[in-house]
């Protein structure tokens, strides 16, 4: 997803506030960060996978690195002020919808209540001017209708994970318009979702089951291989992240919700993204389940991204077959003994360069 707007210059000698730093998409956005020239602050909790991103490429070399629970507002309201951002990007969060079956409770409190203390954190900070917040593609109530749904659809989610982050947006909406937005400071939720690039280690996600049960010579086992999703590699959405937060500060009327996703006639089943894995990777066997393992999930599932083509100038760069080549090509290097910094950096360097 590149934009005709997107200034590497911009980020040059700016402090950025980067929550989820040790995450996946976290991790890969202070890479890119730090390579456009940014001060970044970065606030996780500690990474919850081994191996994980965060460690293999060394991220707390590259930024001011503090491990704090978002749930905890005194501290991090205290590092949030001593930060004194300009920028903020929010990805700190519960992000896996089965985990938020086994602790919804929990997934609420980091997704809703954390959302709201890193938003109040930010009440009275001169230094912020614009912020940007991510959910996810599954914030809008599922009807499992066959047309993708824009930023103005009703809000709901019927998993725990899906709920607290629809929940989050109308928080998001609140602080923005009872607030910040009176204070000078430009607040957007961003929505992406099935993001797909190397250093992703979670259970329970496609591309990093499969790279687990194929590196181990397993058959992988696939629950709902006739589920569809927006796939796109990590490099869009953030992509789309910096052009949004470059657009707020320039100009604070686009405050609002933005989708980012690839073109609708680019979302795919789960075993078309398995087939493609199987060509790129070189080999894999697989095993499809008929669909009724596990706990609801949706069926069908795609974004309009009109809105950030039109307002932002960005569009799509990487088709889903180019995605998965990268994102398969990352975990065959790394394993392989090359250095997880570097392969990102190459990544990211490729994805500059088509701008």
């Amino acid at each position: 997803m590149t934009s005709a707007h997107m200034d590497c210059n911009f980020w040059n000698g700016k402090r950025v506030l980067l929550t989820g730093h040790t995450g996946f998409k976290g991790g890969w956005l202070a890479l890119w960060l730090h390579r456009l020239g940014a001060h970044v602050i970065g606030i996780s909790l500690p990474p919850i996978t081994s191996p994980n991103l965060f460690d293999l490429a060394k991220i707390n070399e590259l930024c001011d690195s503090y491990f704090c629970d978002i749930r905890n507002i005194e501290a991090l309201t205290t590092l949030v002020s001593s930060a004194q951002p300009e920028v903020v990007f929010h990805l700190a969060a519960q992000p896996l919808v089965r985990h938020s079956y086994q602790k919804p409770a929990e997934t609420f409190g980091t997704n809703v209540l954390g959302t709201a203390h890193v938003l109040d954190a930010l009440r009275g900070l001169r230094s912020v001017k614009a912020v940007v917040m991510v959910t996810t593609d599954k914030v809008y109530r599922n009807n499992e209708w066959r047309w993708p749904y824009r930023e103005d659809d009703i809000l709901g989610g019927k998993d725990p994970y899906s709920a607290s982050k629809a929940a989050s947006e109308i928080v998001i909406a609140s602080y923005r318009d009872s607030f910040l937005a009176e204070q000078g400071v430009a607040v957007a939720s961003a929505r992406a979702g099935n993001v797909i690039g190397g250093g992703d280690w979670s259970a329970d996600r496609l591309i990093p089951d499969t790279v687990r049960s194929w590196q181990k010579s397993e058959t992988l086992k696939i629950r709902r291989p006739n589920a569809i999703r927006p796939w796109q590699h990590v490099l869009e959405p953030l992509a789309g992240y910096l052009t949004l937060a470059e657009e707020l500060w320039k100009n604070a009327s686009l405050a609002g919700a933005y989708n980012f996703g690839p073109p609708t006639q680019e979302v795919s089943t789960v075993r078309d993204v398995i087939e493609l894995a199987q060509t790129a990777y070189g080999n894999g066997t697989v095993q499809y389940g008929d669909g009724s393992e596990g706990p609801h999930e949706a069926g069908w599932l795609a974004l309009e991204i009109s809105k950030a083509q039109h307002i932002l100038g960005i569009e799509p760069r990487l088709s889903l077959t180019k995605a998965i080549q990268l994102t398969m090509t990352w975990y065959r290097s790394q394993y392989s003994g090359l250095d997880a910094r570097k392969l990102c950096e190459n990544d990211i360097g490729t994805y500059e360069a088509s701008y």
